[in-house]
């Protein structure tokens, strides 16, 4: 029997979910790194940051593929197999006894993971259009903000109470919760009439689509120079909190202060995007973090107390996840707009493209910690300030395709 339509409400908590799986699958394991490291590698544990790295690289990856496959064969089918997937991998790691399996199975939990993401924009792309588009995926991208934030401190109560493998489990059981609920709620979205094969050909002849198209190849790296600005964030923010300020011990709390603060950011989009549109709202939330991040770097040489400077690192750390609200569901939607015909294709190479180039980018920035705030800073800065340049381009080509 076909289930009935989701009503709205429980589509965006539903979605929501799919989304949350990425962020919760990073953010909790970082207070467990540590633990980690001391069974795992003692010898040299620095290798462990690779925990993060390698599920992203295995997320980026099959991301591309995985539109694709949802164009050919179904919405439903490709996801509940990634989530399956994402499900032994992670039952895999829980029981890894070195590294080297440990980070085999992030990887393979990445791979799973690319279908919650993946095919949950398609889905959306599939069921709406335009600004609403754009209102349902600001409500949905508040997991990038409340889960990242949350997510650390749930992660460092499950391993003080049952140790670093019970992070896993827990992504077990999620997965199964958010797996059940799709089967049995969420009807298909794609009809077979509109389904693509999966031929190299028009595999490729999308993707020139997409390059030639000006305002999706823009739109594209705004979002990797904004996934740039919150991976370097990410990575960098646990070190501060406890090489900077010695506050290594609340830092979860700190963080998921922080995280609700800009959850906000979200609710606010889908308020005013209808009203200023897509383009004009991520322009405007770029060009405001470029001058609080300038204001933040100048901050943080002036010779201030060291509480003092923690208050306006905090405040200025939930204005950076805040302008991520603002940014992403919207350049997500700009990008997707003109790309319904190939959601699927579409949504591959958006998340593979903008997920490994932010990662590529955010990397020299994290290596270039040097115990004080200013990498940080200053790359925040610099990928932002490269962002609002390429959003006022995007203007011209929103001037001949039409204005979103």
């Amino acid at each position: 029997m076909r289930a009935r339509p989701l009503s709205i409400i429980e589509f965006i908590a539903l979605m929501a979910m799919l989304f949350a799986t990425i962020a919760f699958s990073i953010d909790a394991m970082l207070p467990a790194l540590p633990q980690i490291a001391g069974e795992l590698t003692p010898d040299a544990p620095n290798n462990v940051q690779m925990i993060v790295t390698s599920f992203v690289i295995g997320m980026g990856i099959a991301t591309f593929f995985v539109g694709p496959l949802s164009d050919a064969l179904g919405r439903r089918v490709v996801l509940l197999s990634g989530t399956a997937l994402y499900i032994a991998a992670s039952a895999l790691a829980w029981r890894a006894q070195t590294l080297e399996m440990l980070l085999a199975a992030r990887v393979l939990q990445g791979i799973g993971a690319s279908g919650p993401r993946v095919v949950a924009m398609a889905i959306v792309r599939d069921l709406y259009g335009g600004r609403h588009m754009a209102r349902i995926l600001s409500f949905i991208m508040m997991t990038f903000t409340l889960v990242p934030a949350v997510a650390p401190l749930l992660g460092a109560w499950i391993a003080d109470a049952a140790g670093w493998r019970a992070i896993f489990v827990s992504f077990i059981v999620f997965a199964v919760i958010s797996g059940l609920w799709l089967a049995l709620r969420q009807p298909e979205s794609l009809p077979v009439e509109n389904r693509r094969p999966m031929r190299f050909s028009l595999m490729i002849a999308a993707l020139v689509e997409m390059a030639r198209h000006p305002t999706v190849s823009l739109a594209l790296l705004a979002q990797a120079l904004c996934y740039a600005m919150l991976f370097v964030m990410i990575s960098l923010v646990q070190p501060i909190y406890d090489q900077v300020f010695g506050a290594a011990d609340s830092f979860p709390y700190w963080f998921a202060l922080v995280s609700l603060i800009a959850a906000s950011a979200s609710i606010l989009n889908a308020t005013l995007v209808m009203r200023l549109g897509m383009r004009r709202l991520a322009t405007a939330a770029f060009g405001i973090q470029v001058v609080l991040s300038l204001t933040m770097t100048l901050l943080s040489l002036a010779p201030l107390p060291g509480p003092v400077l923690f208050g306006l690192f905090i405040g200025w750390q939930a204005s950076v996840f805040f302008q991520t609200g603002l940014t992403i569901g919207n350049l997500n939607a700009i990008a997707m707009e003109p790309m319904g015909h190939v959601a699927g294709m579409a949504a591959s190479v958006i998340g593979s493209v903008s997920t490994l180039a932010g990662a590529l980018l955010a990397v020299p920035i994290g290596l270039s910690f040097n115990g004080t705030l200013l990498p940080l800073t200053l790359g925040v800065c610099a990928v932002c300030a490269g962002a609002f340049v390429t959003m006022i381009v995007m203007r011209r080509a929103e001037n001949r395709l039409g204005r979103f």
